[in-house]
């Protein structure tokens, strides 16, 4: 119990400490940032429902006011701006991500964990695009549009997110929850 709070708390530091790197921000106000990297970490390495915990556990502390979003956000209100949707969906896609990774035994790890961290992502991007489309006043097309920028950096982050997986479980089969 202790080492699930733990690392639960640890992961929810990990997507603050993703925020430290700087962001690249687009056009209609929706950085390119690290922290979905640890969001589909949480899923993959701690699981479906301790990943979705740990997300959960870093929002709480962002919407209490913590400035731990890129670049320096906080505060219930970042749900109302071109971004919230993608928040919002940041334990959901912790969630898919975890269920893939947690269903795909007989898969590699490798494979398994880059497929649900892409899948998660996927997941990340239908709400992030209701998100824009409500805030910006697009249609859906047009919002999804907006999000291809987003698609290279996050397949990137799914192939990290499948080796990094792979590799913690190679050093310390432990730690990896998915795989449990």
């Amino acid at each position: 119990m202790e080492r699930n709070i733990a690392l639960v708390a640890l992961f929810a530091a990990l997507i603050a400490a993703l925020g430290i790197i700087p962001a690249v921000m687009l056009p209609f106000g929706v950085p390119i940032t690290a922290q979905s990297l640890g969001v589909m970490l949480c899923g993959t390495v701690l699981g479906a429902r301790r990943g979705a915990l740990a997300v959960l556990l870093f929002l709480l502390l962002v919407f209490l006011g913590l400035p731990l979003l890129s670049g320096g956000k906080g505060g219930l209100g970042v749900v109302f701006g071109p971004t919230g949707g993608f928040v919002v969906g940041f334990p959901v896609a912790a969630l898919v991500a975890g269920l893939i990774t947690q269903g795909w035994r007989r898969a590699p790890l490798a494979l398994a964990a880059g497929v649900g961290a892409a899948v998660g992502g996927a997941v990340l991007y239908a709400f992030g695009i209701i998100g824009m489309a409500q805030v910006l006043g697009k249609t859906l097309p047009e919002a999804a549009l907006l999000v291809t920028a987003f698609i290279p950096g996050d397949a990137i982050k799914a192939v990290l997110a499948g080796l990094v997986t792979s590799a913690l479980y190679r050093a310390r089969p432990r730690a990896v929850l998915s795989r449990a």
